[in-house]
């Protein structure tokens, strides 16, 4: 063998090895995903669902209810479509029926009946964090409860101030197996957009409300969804201003 030959093959080999670098690398890359990288809660589901059989590789269901990134925006999902999106409609049929003439007396309209409260019972299996906790009732049913009126500042996707105290003062409320009344309010939807109920929560024991504690003690914020207000709002912004007052919570901390 030539010199020349010598010389040229750990040079192509060198040149071999260079190329299966650059092919292989970016289909071995793995990049980490956060809820942030997502511009709606309906784009971070349909990701998990699609990229995490089983497991959550990249942490974005922190509290394992396979709902990630809760505090992302709407579109949202919902089990099968996104929520928040319009729905196809089919136009109605042409009504061809000649109209009839003028009745001679307008009826009284019926009046709508209001949308019945609802009272239940269960025992808190799990404190969520600062505004929601897992219940199960006396048939053996599971409900996620949302409560109504407040909102506390977050713990999953993001950390926010007072959040965790929010969290650990919830837990020394409701501790686990702690029987609660759970009482809907009419004015507001029967649950929100993941499905948890709304309610007002209480200690049976002694009948605390638990919404307006989180409020009175500076550990949440009062929360009206949509213009509507609810039915406590009046009770829940008189104990705002007194733990703004004070300070207490999140008025002092944050």
């Amino acid at each position: 063998m030539s010199l020349k030959r010598v010389a040229i093959l750990p040079t192509i080999a060198l040149v071999v090895g260079f190329l299966t670098v650059l092919v292989t690398s970016p289909a071995q890359a793995i990049y980490d995903r956060d809820c942030s990288d997502f511009a709606t809660q309906a784009a971070a589901q349909s990701f998990f669902l699609a990229n995490s059989p089983g497991s959550d590789p990249h942490r974005l269901d922190a509290d394992g209810d396979w709902i990630v990134c809760e505090s992302l925006p709407c579109p949202c999902y919902n089990g099968t479509t996104p929520t928040g999106q319009p729905t196809p409609t089919t136009p109605p049929p042409v009504d061809t029926t000649p109209t009839p003439p003028p009745a001679t007396t307008t009826p009284t309209p019926t009046p709508k009946p209001s949308k019945p409260t609802v009272v239940q019972y269960a025992r808190v299996t799990k404190v969520v964090d600062g505004d929601t906790v897992d219940v199960k009732f006396s048939s053996g049913a599971k409900r996620r409860v949302r409560l109504v009126g407040i909102d506390t500042p977050e713990v999953y996707g993001r950390v926010e101030c007072g959040g965790p105290a929010a969290s650990s003062y919830m837990k020394r409320l409701l501790p686990l197996m702690t029987r609660v009344k759970l009482v809907s309010d009419n004015t507001q939807a029967n649950a929100d957009r993941y499905g948890r109920l709304l309610r007002y929560v209480s200690r049976v024991q002694d009948g605390r409300d638990v919404n307006r504690t989180q409020v009175w003690t500076g550990h949440a914020a009062v929360y009206v969804y949509n213009n509507v207000p609810f039915k406590r709002a009046a009770q829940y912004t008189s104990s705002e201003a007194a733990a703004k007052s004070a300070p207490r919570g999140i008025w002092k901390a944050c």
